[in-house]
């Protein structure tokens, strides 16, 4: 959910390339009740979650879980006026620096003097979390209440957003009382096993705006090696693909015809062109990859698991067919053979 800001552009690096991590001692978990939520209600909480994340001024170190996989990352958001600004920090691993300000993006690896510098929707990645309306989610996920939690010393309000179908996970969110930032958030599976945890491990709210922290090594690119990967949005039908009946509740929000770029990774050459289609049932995404097949690369058909995260490799003539995403399996299953090349 939010190894999108761990990861090297969001979801938009090599499919298996998978990052994750969590911190577990900072939730004081008490035995909550749980209860319904009207509609009204339960929208207004995920509204107020989706605009703190946008609105408010904050600082801190979030850590994300997925099995035996850790990473952590300092994060500065700064909201002045209708721009937003926000600097992220990786702390574990290979050094890496990300930059916003509102859609641009620029990724940096100091050590290897590399940056990429892209333009890229935002929206789902945390801690706003949602990309769609409330009303929306509120289709596909039962709410309710789980009462009162703290995390990493602030006093939150809970709650457990419940799939009504089996093509989603459950969700388990700790929403910042005061303000409605999201705090920490649980991915779980249809036997309410956690799959992924991420959370603030320390949080500070209301932090003085500083977009020079941002704006200033933005500019500062010389010396570096600067990677411009190039998204071309793209028509698929217009490609030769028919997309037939995908899972319920999701919907089409982006076809583009993009490179991989292997900027993390510097002895591993950069992959062919491929076109990349993106669906979201406005809480959590999945995204198609499809590549012409490359003579002499050996590629195998696969499903691959990481917590949450599942992978699909499948062929389809002269195609491959990557699907990823945090679902379940037979989500990507649906969703792969929903695609269909005419002939």
């Amino acid at each position: 959910m939010w190894r999108g800001l761990l990861a090297v552009a969001g979801r938009s690096v090599a499919p298996t390339v998978l990052l994750a991590a969590m911190v577990w001692p900072v939730v004081a978990h008490a035995q909550p009740t749980e209860s319904s939520l009207d509609a009204r209600e339960a929208q207004q909480w995920l509204a107020r979650i989706h605009e703190a994340a946008r609105l408010r001024n904050y600082q801190g170190t979030f850590v994300v879980t997925t099995g035996a996989s850790v990473a952590s990352s300092r994060i500065q958001h700064f909201c002045d006026g209708p721009n937003q600004y926000e600097k992220i920090e990786s702390l574990d691993g290979q050094m890496r620096q990300v930059f916003r300000h509102n859609e641009v993006v620029h990724s940096l690896w100091p050590q290897k003097r590399l940056a990429v510098v892209e333009t890229r929707q935002v929206a789902g990645e945390f801690p706003a979390l949602l990309s769609a309306g409330a009303e929306r989610i509120a289709q596909q996920y039962e709410i309710k209440s789980r009462g009162a939690g703290r995390v990493a010393g602030h006093e939150a309000y809970v709650l457990a957003l419940l799939p009504k179908d089996g093509y989603r996970y459950g969700y388990r969110l700790w929403a910042e009382k005061a303000s409605g930032l999201l705090l920490r958030a649980e991915v779980v599976d249809e036997h309410d096993a956690v799959l992924e945890v991420s959370a603030f491990s320390d949080l500070t709210l209301n932090v003085k705006p500083r977009p020079d922290l941002v704006t200033q090594p933005m500019k500062r690119l010389d010396g570096y090696a600067v990677q411009r990967p190039s998204l071309e949005p793209v028509d698929l039908a217009a490609q030769g693909w028919t997309v037939r009946q995908v899972p319920p509740g999701f919907k089409h929000v982006a076809s583009v015809r993009r490179s991989f770029e292997a900027a993390a990774q510097a002895d591993v050459a950069p992959q062919p062109v491929v076109l990349q289609t993106i669906y979201s049932d406005g809480l959590t995404h999945v995204s198609i990859f499809i590549e012409p097949s490359a003579p002499g690369r050996q590629r195998q058909e696969a499903m691959l698991a990481l917590g949450a995260t599942q992978t699909l490799i499948r062929r389809r003539g002269d195609h491959w067919l990557t699907v990823i995403g945090d679902v379940p399996a037979q989500t990507l299953l649906a969703f792969a053979a929903a695609m269909e090349l005419r002939r």
